[in-house]
Formats: C-alpha cells, sequence, structure tokens
C-alpha cells in the first residue's frame, strides 16, 4: 500500500512538470502557449510556437514522465494481479492536467498517456490499443477537427482494453485517464467545430 501511495505521488509530480513552458522560455525566451488559441502547454504548441528544439525536448520529456514512474513502478511490483498500477498508471497524466506546480492548469494529456502506457512495456498491448485508435481515426473513418478524434480515440481506446489487455488493473488505470483525458477536452475553452466524419480515402 505504501509502495503503491508513494509511486502514484511521484507519478502526480512528475506529471506536473510543464515541459512546453520550461522549454520555451529556455529555447525561444518566451511563453509558447502565450499565442495559441488553446493555451494548451503540449508537444504541438512547443513545436507550433517554439520551434522544433523546444517541440523535440518537450515531446521526449512528455513521454519520459509518465514512462518513468510506471516503468519503476512495474519492475519492483510482485507478481500476480496488482490493482495499485491502476492508480500509478494514472497519476501522471493526472499530474499533467491537474499541475499543483502551475494553479491545477496544464495540458491535455495525450503524450503523457502514451509514455504511461510505453511504462508498461514488453507488455505492449495498451500501448497498440491506444495507438491503433489514433491511426483508425486517422487514416481509416477520418474525424476532423482533432478535438473529436481525440475523444473518440480514448472511448474506443477503453473499450479496447476491456476486450484486449488481460490486465484489470491497466484498463482501470486507462478509463482513469480517459476520463479525465475527455473531461479536459470538453471542459476546454477553445473553439469547437462541427465534428466531420468520412472515409480518409474520399478527401
Amino acid at each position: 500500500m505504501f509502495r503503491t501511495l508513494l509511486f502514484t505521488g511521484m507519478g502526480y509530480l512528475s506529471g506536473s512538470l510543464l515541459f512546453a513552458r520550461y522549454f520555451g522560455r529556455l529555447c525561444c525566451k518566451r511563453d509558447v502557449t502565450a499565442d495559441s488559441c488553446d493555451k494548451n502547454p503540449g508537444t504541438f504548441n512547443a513545436f507550433q510556437y517554439g520551434g522544433f528544439l523546444c517541440g523535440t525536448l518537450t515531446l521526449c520529456s512528455d513521454l519520459l514522465k509518465g514512462f518513468l514512474p510506471v516503468f519503476l513502478y512495474r519492475c519492483g511490483a510482485a507478481a500476480g494481479a496488482d490493482m495499485g498500477m491502476a492508480f500509478v498508471l494514472a497519476a501522471p497524466v493526472y499530474g499533467h492536467i491537474l499541475p499543483i506546480f502551475h494553479r491545477f492548469c496544464g495540458g491535455k494529456g495525450i503524450a503523457v498517456s502514451f509514455g504511461c502506457l510505453l511504462g508498461l512495456l514488453p507488455e505492449a498491448r495498451p500501448l497498440l490499443v491506444l495507438a491503433s485508435a489514433f491511426l483508425f481515426f486517422s487514416l481509416v473513418v477520418r474525424i476532423t477537427p482533432n478535438y473529436h478524434r481525440t475523444i473518440a480515440a480514448y472511448l474506443v481506446s477503453v473499450v479496447g482494453m476491456i476486450l484486449f489487455v488481460p490486465d484489470a488493473a491497466v484498463s482501470l488505470g486507462f478509463a482513469l485517464m480517459a476520463a479525465l483525458v475527455i473531461g479536459k477536452f470538453l471542459c476546454s475553452p477553445e473553439r469547437k467545430e462541427l465534428c466531420e466524419v468520412g472515409m480518409a480515402w474520399k478527401h
């Protein structure tokens, strides 16, 4: 129990580090969220407003802050069912979206989600489920804009985790993660354009 609380807290605190803001100031002496419509301190705005170096450093750091707590917790976990993994898995995403170091005003949590699932390797199915959902809604059934595509990808991935990932703790952890990511999108102040759905090869 103590170990689960320790790594959950570590995951939340690591998630609360918003690297887009830090590397924006370091690489280009600016707040990369200031000129963006959604004010999101994430990878896209780091690339868009901070340049290639800022974006690359932000992407790697956001992946790593999700990866490390999950990977380290998993390395020392006892064999068998461990429902504590659900909370450790979701904690970095919660930290990124509701960061204690930034007055609980954070990013959307997509890159961090992938980092958390990378921490489960060599168990690759959770990562493949989420990646496949994003690819499906980009390359097969095309949903635009990204706002609606992301919500659809997370909803479908929750179902995919239940169907294809045998570890109930991982499925629960991803469901917790998805609930906050979707909630963040729904509450976002950005202008929400109408959803368009079509087959990708018809565009």
